[in-house]
Parts: structure tokens; sequence; C-alpha cells
């Protein structure tokens, strides 16, 4: 077990090579193990990788650097999660360059039923901060998972709220979980272990460089069914971010602000540009994401015959022809829709008495 976990560690130590990359080292090669016992010669030949990037796979000082990381995570009650692994978050494997190796510790499901993401400027204004809590205290009834990346302004908000609130909150570092940055917020972090969790890429001493949060904000975009920016300035992390989500085919929100406000600039152009849907509470999220409507549902209709589907309807249809029953997230990794979208779809098709919903989000033809 742990000899595997060093060569899983070691793969994502591997020097210039990316999470695209490594995936592609294990798929040509079988597993992550034989990505180290192939030749040289047999490395060169498989797309991306070449000479230079055989060279850095082969040379295996990166073993002693993957099994200090595993004493750190031995000692620190750290849960490593592979993308291959079971427990890994299902959410992201249907993003491309998701991370190979997630770092974990905490004591909350990363694959609940239901996920946000909250982000915003750092400078949050009272505006921002009254919007963040309620909206958190508004979806308390809905047990949802609070996602953000613990810096100062909304994200701290948006984890203090969902405590104060009783839901289950994460955040995800960019850097390792031999720390916590910024400190001043060591505190609400500790506190987050009781009810959520630590979530990073990066192993331990890596130190939060400015680099680094880009890449730990495409976590924050792809581990959740949508992302919400309550307070943005015209540029800032908070905006990689819904650009990230947006690239995920994720739903992504924005709250508006005044014309002239440049803490609302950001979120103002997201929806201006239609990047982002607009929201002026929890109600809406809670509507739009089709929350209520499956708390509420009815039993099924009989399936009407001859019955005239939309074109997007259609496709929903014919994908579960396909298959004897499919998740929510496959679904939507499958037709490419967003993930509001493809819900109303088969909430849609449910009353129809066309599709039958099952345990664990998936759903089967009537």
């Amino acid at each position: 077990m742990l000899e595997n976990l060093k060569y899983k560690i070691a793969l994502t130590l591997i020097p210039n090579i990316g999470d695209i990359l490594a995936k592609r080292l294990v798929a040509y090669c079988g597993s992550v193990q034989a990505v180290f016992e192939e030749k040289k010669s047999s490395l060169e030949k498989i797309p991306g990788i070449g000479s230079m990037h055989a060279n850095e796979v082969v040379n295996h000082t990166i073993f002693d650097l993957a099994e200090e990381e595993i004493k750190f995570i031995e000692k620190n009650n750290i849960q490593p999660l592979f993308y291959l692994d079971s427990n890994y978050p299902k959410r992201l494997t249907y993003c491309e360059d998701s991370p190979v190796m997630l770092y974990y510790k905490g004591n909350v499901n990363l694959n609940s039923e239901k996920i946000i993401s909250i982000v915003g400027t750092r400078e949050a204004t009272e505006y921002g901060k009254k919007m963040c809590e309620k909206l958190i205290a508004d979806l308390a009834a809905h047990n949802v998972l609070i996602v953000s990346g613990l810096a100062y302004g909304i994200d701290i908000c948006a984890h203090k709220s969902a405590l104060d609130s009783g839901l289950p909150t994460i955040c995800t570092l960019a850097h390792g979980l031999d720390r916590i940055y910024p400190a001043i917020h060591k505190l609400t972090a500790q506190k987050m272990l009781e009810n959520g969790g630590w979530l990073t890429d990066f192993t331990s001493k890596t130190a939060p460089d400015r680099e680094n949060f880009p890449r730990r904000n495409r976590i924050v975009a792809g581990i959740s069914d949508a992302t919400i920016v309550i307070e943005s300035k015209k540029s800032g992390g908070s905006l990689i971010t819904a650009d990230i989500a947006n690239s995920y085919n994720r739903d992504v929100f924005a709250f508006p602000g005044r014309v002239d406000d440049v803490c609302s600039e950001g979120c103002n152009n997201l929806i201006k540009q239609n990047k982002a849907a607009l929201i002026q509470s929890a109600a809406d999220l809670i509507y739009i994401l089709g929350w209520e409507q499956k708390k509420n549902i009815k039993a099924p209709q009989q399936k009407k015959l001859f019955l005239e589907l939309s074109a997007d309807e259609e496709l929903v249809v014919n994908v579960l022809k396909e298959k004897d029953s499919i998740t929510i997230d496959d679904m939507c990794f499958v037709t490419k829709l967003p993930m509001s979208k493809v819900s109303a779809l088969l909430l849609t098709l449910e009353f129809s008495g066309i599709v039958k919903s099952l345990p664990g989000k998936a759903y089967r033809l009537n």
C-alpha cells in the first residue's frame, strides 16, 4: 500500500510534468508503478513526453522526497487522494487538468450531494459581507458543503458564516498542509476541522507563492456544482475562478452591485458578458439549481405517448437510451450542458413520466 502511494506521490514530483501529462503517462503505461519501470526509449514515444521528459521520469531521486511526504501524511492524519481512487472528488474527474494527487485533512465527504464554492474580493465591503452571511444562513436547511480559499475578505466570511450556520466548509489552499496562510485565519481553519477540512494538491513545505493561487483556483471551481462570486473588482482571483468554472461547464452566479462601485465591477461585468447568472438571494440559487423542486418532488405521471421533446430533452433521453442508468454528473459530462440545465431537464422529464430518479443522483428511463 505504502509502496504504491510512493509511486503516486513521485508521479507528481517529476519536474516539468503537469497533471495532464502525468495522467497520459499512466494511461499509456498501464499503472502508476509501470511509469517508473518503463524503458526510456518507450517513454519517449508517448505523445508530449519526448527525450527531455523521459530523462526526468527515469531519474528516481524523487522517491526520497515521496517517502518524506508519506511520513508527513502519516504523522498528521492526512488522507492522500489519487485521481484514480474511488474516494477522489468525482466532480474533479471531469476536469482535464484536475490534480493527480490531493491531500485532505478533514471529516466531510468531498462527494457530498450539494457543493458550492463562494469567492470574492479580499477587500470586501459591508454589503459584500452581508450578502455572503445571508446567503449561507439561508442555505442552512439544504446541508450544502461550502468551499472557499481561506483568503481575506469574502473567502473567510464564507467559512465563518458556514461555521455559524452549522454547514460543513472546506478551504482549498495554495500551499502544503504543514501551515495555514494567512496565519491570522488559523483559528478559523482549526474550527473547520470539526465540520469540514483543508484541501490542497501541494506537498508539505510548499510556500504560498503567488503563482500557486491560480492553480488552487481550479480546485475551487472544479470540486463544486456552482461558483458564486459575491464581490469582485475588475480583475482578480475570483474572476479567474469564474473563468475556470465556465471552462468546466459549471454554473457561475454573481451578486450585482452599484455601477460605480469598484468592488462590484467584476461581478457586474460577469453578468453583462453572460459569464454568470444574476442572483440576489439563496432563493434564486436554490430555484436555479432545482434543489427545492427535488425536495418536494411528486410521484411521476404516466409516460405520455408521442410527447414532443425539446432538442436538449431529446439529447438527455438519447443518452439514457444507451445506458441502464447515469448520474447527473456523468450526464453533464456527456451532454456538455451545465448542472442547472441538466437538473431542470431531468426534473421536467421525470414529471412527464419519461425518467425515473434513483438513489445517488442517478437516473434511468422509466
